[in-house]
């Protein structure tokens, strides 16, 4: 009977083993810019390299359950894909979380910036600054910018759309832990697994993750500068000034670079995506050459080759923003000078004449080279 016991209770052992090791991954996902609005059908994969893709689809409620064999940890990924809608890629842990997914947006200079977040804190705040505006839950619609939806009890989205970004203008991108707006020694939003999802045109350009086991209220994520280049901040401070609004960006408590470098392998990626170029196979290239940008954050030419392969895509809110990040990066007025005319080609294909003249422009204040002169002439003649 005592033998009989024993393996009873080994058995018990067994079949709790094996549930802690089937974790459920309970996900929902939403829309980013309708309030509530369940996304039926989305399909929800998990991945970490070396082991097998788990995927799903989610129900009428947006909800989907995985079994997934394997931690739920900063090794593993969320992939969430659905037609009309860029898919979006982050880091786990994704057990119990939501995620909002954005409709593919149309406009050339277009931005969506998506914040979510776990169960606490309740209220995490998006706040947008640029020249005479500062969109956030009490001013939800600016110039050329509105908060699309506002989220008050945890998970998000919380979700702001700059339908048209203004050349010559700067932008701020911060979130403010509201629930916690009077406390200078929360760490709540720190443990929030707060994530920032930035989109240009069809594709995620650019993920952001709140620091861990930090004191403050206040995470001023990134600017857009004047050129349009999205460029990190990643400053994590307490703000005192509650809940009036008028938050401000400091450089204290900055963190620092926000990714890790590896330039070998940046190269190599980056080699490989160039071949598959001049196959003209353009997706795989764009693939290629973002894998070597994400071993090397700070990599200009593939920011440069990257938005030569989004403009043979068709994709040319893409193609700007790389271009942008390409001149940002620059050393050299050569590599300047090509990115903005490259620039200035994108405008003038989309009979936007204006702003290709001011990129022309651009291109000739780095090198004088007749062909700069041409282009802007022919956009004068035009307009």
């Amino acid at each position: 009977m005592k033998n009989k016991i024993t393996v009873f209770s080994t058995v018990l052992m067994l079949f709790a083993l094996v549930g802690n090791l089937m974790a459920q991954n309970k996900i929902q996902v939403l829309s980013a810019v309708v309030k509530d609005k369940k996304i039926e059908g989305a399909q929800v994969l998990i991945q970490r390299n070396g082991e097998q893709t788990i995927s799903g689809y989610t129900d009428k409620d947006g909800m989907v359950n995985l079994n997934v064999p394997y931690a739920d940890n900063g090794d593993t990924k969320v992939i969430i894909k659905k037609d009309g809608y860029s898919t979006l890629v982050a880091k786990c842990a994704c057990a119990g979380m939501t995620y909002a997914i954005s409709p593919v947006m149309k406009n050339l200079d277009g931005i969506r910036v998506v914040l979510t977040w776990g169960s606490t804190p309740a209220d995490l705040d998006s706040h947008l600054w640029f020249p005479n505006n500062h969109v956030y839950f009490s001013n939800k619609v600016g110039t050329k910018a509105n908060l699309d939806v506002d989220d008050t009890d945890g998970y998000g989205p919380e979700t702001i759309t700059i339908q048209e970004k203004k050349f010559g203008s700067e932008y701020y991108y911060a979130v403010h832990d509201f629930t916690n707006r009077s406390s200078t020694s929360s760490t709540q939003m720190s443990k929030s697994n707060a994530t920032v999802f930035v989109y240009v045109g069809q594709s995620l350009v650019r993920t952001y993750y709140v620091p861990k086991n930090k004191t403050g209220n206040l995470w001023t994520v990134f600017k857009v500068t004047k050129e349009g280049e999205i460029e990190d901040i990643n400053s994590y401070t307490t703000s005192s000034y509650g809940d009036r609004g008028d938050l401000r960006y400091t450089r204290s408590g900055e963190l620092g670079s926000l990714d890790t470098v590896n330039k070998d392998e940046a190269l190599r990626l980056n080699n490989l995506a160039t071949k598959e170029y001049d196959k003209q196979n353009y997706v795989k290239a764009i693939e290629l050459y973002t894998a070597a940008i994400s071993a090397y954050p700070n990599f200009s030419q593939a920011y440069g080759n990257l938005g030569l392969s989004y403009k043979k895509n068709g994709q040319y809110a893409e193609a700007l923003w790389a271009n942008r990040k390409a001149i940002a990066l620059s050393n050299g007025p050569t590599v300047r000078a090509g990115a903005y005319y490259n620039i200035g080609r994108i405008y003038e294909d989309q009979g936007e004449y204006e702003k290709a003249r001011e990129q022309y422009r651009m291109s000739k204040s780095n090198v004088d080279k007749p062909v700069y002169d041409e282009a802007i002439q022919r956009m004068t003649d035009k307009m």
